[in-house]
């Protein structure tokens, strides 16, 4: 199959399409390369992208409404996978504007792009950050999602709505992936273990947020990408009798689904520090601070119905993946 996969040179989009590559699909990767982390990642991941036979980059800004139909238009893909997004809670609520031109504008560019080129299945990155003031755990797909707590997490919110929209006016099926504090090699340096693994080897001092009482439930990269690629082969049927009053809003009588990706183990902050220590063999200077404005205090996902349509779960445990990723940074760092 030939599929567009977008933010490409970003950490899950690079990941992605070298999974599909290796799967025989013929795979356009698309990013604007912007400058929200160090270039240098993205580049480097484009240079082991652009030596697979199956894979071509276009450099594209996707809030450029004629550029994307053009892109459409040209390649006539069967399968969109959109992960381009502009990324970050507490970036949205300084720089507002940046995220409503990546993750509404482009989210509607491609979306009409979709429909107007017989795409089979769209399917999108969505956030564990719509869960918002969310209390009870494990969130499940189905829970309502209506009070969130930062800018970045609304437009996600507003990606599933919109995505919904198109899947009942004009039977596009489409799919949401809320992931879970993505980790691992060529990461990003604005999340928690990239920046502490740096300071922690500096000998700098860490933030720990909320005096460390905060949970996430952290999904190693190969399993996000073993969640995508399988979800993208299963396009989404309207369920027959659905209806609002079913108490299940990620489903539809449209065909439209949402699930969560996510590791199903909640960690507590202090434990993530421990286990980034251990890896290093250092220990941390710690700051304890009060919680950031935009922060949930804990994630937890319920990923029964990714078991149950898809026959997969993420199962990497937070000690080894963070052993990995620290062996690629020292590598990649040459620290």
């Amino acid at each position: 199959m030939k599929i567009l996969v977008t933010g490409a040179a970003g950490f899950i989009g690079a990941f992605t399409s070298k999974k599909l590559v290796e799967l025989g699909h013929e795979v356009i990767g698309v990013d604007n390369i912007n400058t929200y982390y160090d270039v240098a990642l993205k580049h480097g991941r484009l240079e082991w992208l652009n030596k697979l036979d199956g894979f071509q980059f276009i450099e594209l800004e996707l809030a450029d409404r004629d550029g994307v139909a053009a892109l459409f238009k040209e390649h006539k893909f069967d399968r969109v996978i959109h992960l381009a997004a502009q990324a970050g809670v507490r970036y949205s609520i300084e720089n507002p504007h940046a995220y409503v031109d990546s993750n509404v504008v482009a989210f509607v560019n491609m979306l009409e792009g979709c429909r107007h080129n017989d795409v089979e299945h769209f399917v999108y990155a969505s956030s564990s950050s719509v869960y918002g003031l969310n209390t009870e755990l494990p969130y499940a797909t189905g829970d309502r999602v209506d009070h969130p707590v930062s800018l970045y997490a609304a437009t996600k919110k507003s990606n599933e709505l919109m995505a919904h929209t198109y899947s009942h006016l004009y039977r596009l099926p489409t799919t949401g992936l809320r992931f879970f504090t993505v980790y691992g090699p060529w990461g990003r340096p604005d999340m928690a273990y990239f920046s502490f693994t740096k300071a922690i080897l500096e000998g700098r001092t860490i933030d720990i947020y909320n005096h460390g009482k905060m949970q996430r439930d952290f999904t190693y990269i190969d399993d996000i990408v073993e969640g995508v690629v399988r979800i993208s082969q299963k396009i989404p049927q309207p369920v027959s009798g659905w209806t609002p009053e079913s108490n299940d809003s990620s489903r539809s009588s449209a065909p439209y689904k949402i699930y969560n990706i996510g590791n199903h183990d909640s960690v507590e902050l202090g434990t993530f520090v421990e286990t980034i220590e251990k890896a290093l063999g250092k220990t941390a200077d710690k700051r304890y601070l009060d919680m950031q404005p935009g922060d949930v205090l804990a994630t937890y996902a319920n990923v029964d119905d990714l078991m149950g349509d898809v026959d997969f779960a993420p199962n990497t445990s937070l000690s080894d993946g963070i052993e990995r990723f620290v062996e690629w940074y020292r590598e990649f760092y040459n620290v």
